[in-house]
């Protein structure tokens, strides 16, 4: 069975898998308040369909499937599919990306499932600031999830996406979560993704600037190796049970070793965050095409894969911005 390689010779063994645009929360990184217009149901791939299609990339090496949003939760049995996706020939690790507001009652058949780990979306640990962020008083559910996680030992990520004005109180306060917590806390650069646009001409907290952030707090801050593949740097502060990452999302340090590729909840495949999409996979299953077909389809796009998230956007239809919200991508 051919592996799936790009043409810049990298080894493709990860998707991440949208199963949803639809968000109960209206986080301002991600979507206007006003929220977005959702896709109609029968536009979504149906859990059949993403079986199938996860049946047909672990053949191909896939390896490790993330469940993003919009927010994984709010769609109907997914935990039904979630087992079924554990149990799937091939696929070593699922995990989960979600905002914990409907999680927390979750968390124990998660962990029986195999569920690898979690990515917990927490950008604030003050209330109000929270509130500000989501739109949402969903705090102390949040919360709740994050301590059923801790509890039942399910390895835990929080990602904290840094916004200038909005959050940078937090940065010293969420880092503080890895004293006590065997937990990584990753600091997200902000990213174009809300529906509108970029907020900034200048991405003032880029990832230098949040390290030097720590380190003025932290000046014993000390790297650690970061994992084959990873998107974040990664650090340690001495006594501290848990590790900091900072992700260079947007200043996309990280494209080089890129392993991943993305499929949003109407099936459009990504190669990378910032293209525009390369072929619509659900289309092609519902016109009838084979397995080999689709394997084809896969090889030939990743054949033609930009080499990093510059060239991606540079090559968008008609040479568009970035505008969409990141819940119709897949977070």
């Amino acid at each position: 069975m051919p592996k799936l390689y790009d043409n810049h010779g990298r080894l493709i063994n990860y998707v991440r898998l949208a199963v949803t645009d639809r968000c109960n929360l209206r986080c301002f990184y991600c979507m206007p308040e006003e929220g977005i217009k959702y896709v109609a149901r029968d536009a979504l791939l149906s859990y059949e369909e993403m079986l199938r299609l996860m049946q047909l990339l672990a053949g191909m090496g896939i390896e490790k499937v993330r469940i993003t949003g919009g927010e994984p939760f709010v769609r109907r049995d997914m935990i039904h599919f979630l087992r079924d996706l554990c149990a799937t020939e091939g696929i070593k690790k699922v995990n989960i990306t979600t905002n914990g507001t409907l999680t927390e009652a979750l968390v124990p058949e998660l962990k029986a499932m195999g569920i690898n780990s979690i990515n917990l979306s927490l950008d604030a640990l003050d209330r109000d600031r929270f509130l500000a962020i989501t739109r949402r008083d969903a705090y102390d559910k949040v919360m709740q999830t994050y301590e059923a996680l801790l509890d039942h030992g399910i390895p835990t990520k929080i990602n904290a996406v840094v916004m200038d004005g909005k959050n940078t109180q937090d940065i010293i306060p969420m880092a503080m979560l890895t004293k006590n917590d065997p937990v990584s806390v990753r600091f997200i650069e902000e990213m174009p993704f809300n529906g509108e646009g970029a907020h900034y001409e200048k991405l003032a907290w880029n990832h230098r600037a949040i390290l030097n952030h720590l380190r003025a707090h932290f000046p014993d801050i000390e790297k650690v190796p970061d994992p084959p593949h990873s998107t974040s740097y990664n650090y340690r502060i001495p006594g501290h049970k848990g590790t900091v990452g900072i992700i260079a999302a947007y200043s996309r340090t990280f494209c080089g070793t890129c392993n991943r590729i993305r499929i949003t909840p109407k099936g459009m495949l990504k190669t990378c965050l910032y293209d525009d999409g390369v072929f619509n996979i659900r289309d092609i299953m519902r016109e009838g095409a084979s397995d080999a077909q689709l394997r084809d389809t896969f090889l030939n796009a990743l054949g033609n894969r930009a080499k990093d998230g510059w060239e991606a956007e540079q090559n968008r239809t008609f040479g568009l911005p970035v505008q969409e919200s990141m819940s119709t991508i897949g977070g």
